[in-house]
């Protein structure tokens, strides 16, 4: 308790609000105005939270460049398994991002539905493209875990946009991304989605 002395008690409030959110979201991000306050209070106390959240078995990876906190469990447990669609969906926006910081050297990100759709075509992984109700579930599931802000209601339309948040290069990293190649190499070999999936190894999701 010796770390907390020096706390308010508002304070310590908001350190079990900001815990709770951290494991429910895995992410706070400097850019996005909901979690913006909560990223730079976790600065603020860091040695607290690296404290308690240590003994938890949960590690603190901080990226104040692009100003983003990942929670990351040591023990390997409390991840959200993606199915084989949501992982390939995962590693477009990651190549989106990519692309597009490169071409535009923006802040914000923001591509749209038929931007994911058309990449997912030019790799050839399947002939149609994802399902309507896929890819909702999958932008929703990754807005869920800070990784995207989607900008219109109805995500069944092609110009529908979608904010990817620069927590998706600490969600999707060098060694994932050749990971999940290797997913959507395989899948494109197999051209068959019911296969892969019932056979398939789950990527998941940090937490």
């Amino acid at each position: 308790m010796e770390l907390f002395e020096g706390m308010l008690q508002k304070d310590r409030d908001e350190f079990r609000r900001v815990c709770n959110r951290l494991m429910s979201s895995c992410f706070l991000i400097r850019q996005n105005d909901q979690t913006k306050g909560d990223y730079y209070f976790v600065l603020r106390h860091r040695e607290v939270f690296e404290h308690y959240l240590g003994i938890l078995g949960y590690t603190l990876e901080i990226n104040e460049q692009p100003g983003v906190i990942q929670l990351v469990n040591r023990e390997n447990i409390n991840h959200v398994h993606l199915k084989l669609q949501e992982s390939i969906i995962l590693l477009l926006l990651r190549i989106l991002y990519d692309e597009k910081k490169r071409e535009l050297s923006l802040s914000d990100v923001v591509v749209n539905v038929g931007d994911i759709q058309e990449k997912y075509l030019s790799l050839k992984i399947r002939e149609k493209q994802i399902d309507r109700t896929t890819m909702n579930n999958a932008l929703r599931l990754f807005k869920r875990f800070n990784l995207v802000e989607t900008l219109d209601r109805d995500l069944t339309q092609e110009d529908a946009r979608i904010l990817i948040y620069d927590s998706i290069i600490m969600a999707v990293r060098a060694d994932d991304i050749r990971a999940v190649s290797e997913l959507i190499a395989r899948y494109r070999k197999e051209r068959g989605e019911e296969t892969v999936e019932a056979d398939d190894d789950l990527s998941p999701l940090p937490g």
